[in-house]
């Protein structure tokens, strides 16, 4: 990937999605092939820069802070489940004017596009989903580690050099360059002095922990019933998506492909930036109108 894309600025608004102040990114022309940018559990829209960048000459790219992070609002129900993500991104879609996209979703993100596409293939073209399938969440050592990560969150942190290090604990295969981003984009000072979460931890870990009200997605019944060209990217070093997985998901759905990244662990768009972009914009050159 050419870094130099990386300074592109996108223009940023906020939109109210039900009831709760959403921050929305968009890079490129409106009016190109639409693509938006879904991220993870414990992330924000800012994540895709560098992809979001790398889209942008060709693709109108939209990303948004998912509720309870980055810019956008918490929500004080703690209502972080997938159906209610879903619900968000088709209001932010009918909110900008948006009949048809392409989407990229990140674990939690990928989850969101898998149900969304399958749901909605009047809106969907085309599906990216970077390192998660069904049972991802539920019975992997990754799921596990996970749930032992989010239960074992700080509160806040004394200085910012506690914040990079912890992200470097959990993610020791970040580079430097989105460690920084997650640096700045996860925590804010505090007029305490310390360094405080932007994104809702505790109601994210809190749901994470607790089952769906609304009882668990079939993401297998999802896979069967996409109607659009889907890849799915799993990290080669992944805890989260077990090659056996892709391969199901593969053998059972003909629109599906899948391919690995070596060296990546969970975050492949963090871990192998430059491999990660050429296969996306690859697969959306070759499958977009």
């Amino acid at each position: 990937m050419d870094h130099a894309h990386d300074t592109v600025a996108p223009r940023s608004r906020t939109l109210t999605l039900d009831g709760l102040a959403h921050r929305v990114l968009e890079w490129g022309e409106p009016g190109a092939p639409a693509v938006l940018l879904l991220h993870g559990l414990r992330s924000y829209a800012r994540t895709w820069d560098g992809v979001a960048a790398a889209l942008a000459p060709d693709h109108h790219v939209l990303a948004h802070d998912f509720r309870g992070r980055g810019e956008s609002a918490w929500d004080p129900r703690r209502e972080y489940f997938t159906r209610r993500y879903v619900r968000d991104v088709e209001l932010l879609a009918d909110a900008r004017g948006l009949s048809r996209f392409a989407v990229v979703g990140h674990s939690m993100g990928g989850a969101v596009g898998y149900v969304l596409a399958a749901r909605r293939p009047d809106l969907v073209t085309a599906l990216v989903v970077e390192d998660i399938g069904p049972g991802s969440s539920d019975d992997t050592a990754g799921a596990e580690r996970i749930r032992r990560e989010v239960g074992a969150t700080p509160a806040a942190f004394d200085t910012e050099d506690e914040v990079r290090a912890y992200w470097r604990r959990i993610r020791p295969d970040v580079t430097d360059e989105a460690l920084a981003s997650r640096v700045a984009n996860t925590v804010r000072r505090g007029d305490d002095g310390r360094w405080h979460w932007t994104l809702d931890m505790a109601g994210i870990a809190a749901a994470r922990l607790a089952a769906d009200p609304d009882g668990p997605v079939d993401l297998w019944r999802c896979v069967d019933e996409l109607r659009c060209p889907t890849l799915v990217l799993r990290g080669g070093r992944s805890d989260f998506l077990p090659v056996r997985t892709c391969e199901r998901m593969a053998q059972r759905q003909p629109r599906l492909r899948w391919a690995e990244v070596p060296g990546a662990g969970h975050y492949v768009h963090d871990d192998r930036p430059d491999e990660f972009v050429a296969r996306v914009v690859a697969f959306l050159a070759e499958v977009t109108p």
